[in-house]
């Protein structure tokens, strides 16, 4: 029986993984001050149950005010702690490890949920919301307000907000951390050219507009055990003219490995338009050429997402060393048995063993 790389342990900082497939971060819009409730929890049993190597829990906040939008979970308090101590023992009953990826939505924060429109809650009659904040004050679209641009002791106080955020999670037990340094948040708002248009040693050259990022993503390291794995989720390109490019990206991964990030999360685009869209096109694995060069050139682990759908597909992008893992969010939501039935497609020798045994047990028997 040939090996299928799919189904076979990752280990990133001696935290191991069964297989490669990942929960992607998935926003949900149901927090009530950044707290986990009995959706969260309903929410992430369900793929807990489904065989999956590891689980992401979604964007949170490490301040009030940097969050999405009104319903985005929260790390900027003690009292949120103890709902994703329950969030992650659903995932480590069942051997799964599960991080939580921790960010500032900078001048995107403030908006409505995506099915209310994901516009600026300022628009609304009569206004709601609260104060953004960016490298630069350049609104993120027309009609939305005008950030105010960050001054150095605004930039030391989030960074300290990132490594505060962090310790909680270690609090919490998770097991690893992503900082969100992509789609259009502040982090890759500093670092894009199309937000920041600073003067200082936040921007201009790629190296000042990269400090940000490289100061958050220490602060993090510095803040959780050596033993614990912390990754970064990349925009690893605009797709717009003068925007972050791929060589920007890959330059970035290797400071970042300097720092101690243990892997690329490799996705693009929310420095304009919707949130995490690419301006081209999406066909399945579009983002995976991104990965596969971050992986190679960089020399660090990569994860890729985007539109990986298929059992044959998931595998080949382990198999041809394109990325070492594959989230997955929107093809979960649908099927969060995914990797029973990659199991079965792929022809792994014990497919039911890739469920719990409560699960597997009888479906072993079914057609006996």
């Amino acid at each position: 029986m040939h090996e299928i790389r799919l189904f076979t342990p990752f280990n990133s900082r001696g935290t191991t993984f069964a297989n490669r497939i990942v929960v992607s971060p998935m926003c949900q819009y149901r927090a009530v001050e950044g707290c986990v409730n009995a959706w969260h929890l309903a929410h992430h049993a369900r793929f807990a149950l489904g065989g999956v190597g590891g689980a992401v829990i979604e964007a949170t906040a490490v301040e009030r005010d940097g969050r999405i939008s009104e319903g985005c979970l929260g790390l900027w308090d003690d009292g949120q702690v103890d709902g994703f101590r329950q969030l992650a023992g659903l995932y480590q009953g069942q051997g799964i490890p599960v991080g939580v990826q921790i960010g500032h939505a900078g001048r995107k924060g403030s908006s409505a949920s995506p099915w209310d429109g994901a516009g600026p809650l300022a628009s609304e009659s009569p206004p709601r919301g609260w104060a953004t904040v960016a490298p630069s004050a350049i609104a993120h679209a027309e009609g939305w307000p005008v950030p105010a641009g960050l001054d150095e002791a605004g930039i030391a106080r989030i960074v300290a907000s990132f490594a505060a955020c962090a310790r909680r999670a270690v609090s919490a037990g998770l097991d690893f951390i992503e900082v969100h340094g992509a789609h259009g948040y502040l982090l890759h708002e500093f670092l894009s050219p199309i937000a920041n248009h600073r003067t200082d040693r936040y921007g201009g050259s790629f190296e000042n507009r990269a400090r940000f990022a490289l100061e958050a993503a220490h602060a993090v390291r510095q803040a959780v055990p050596d033993t614990m794995p912390v990754w970064y989720r990349a925009s690893c390109v605009d797709e717009s003219a003068g925007g972050v490019t791929l060589d920007e990206t890959i330059a970035l991964a290797r400071r970042l490995k300097g720092t101690g990030i243990d892997l690329i999360d490799c996705s693009a685009g929310g420095i304009r338009g919707p949130v995490a869209r690419s301006v081209r096109p999406e066909a399945p694995g579009h983002q995976v050429p991104y990965a596969e060069r971050i992986r190679r050139e960089a020399d660090i682990a990569t994860m890729a997402v985007g539109l990986i759908t298929e059992p044959a597909q998931a595998d080949a992008i382990v198999s041809d060393g394109s990325a070492d893992l594959v989230a997955m969010a929107r093809e979960l939501l649908a099927d969060s048995n995914f990797a029973y039935r990659a199991a079965c497609s792929l022809g792994h020798p014990a497919p039911h063993d890739v469920l719990p045994r409560n699960f597997g047990f009888f479906l072993a028997r079914r057609n006996m």
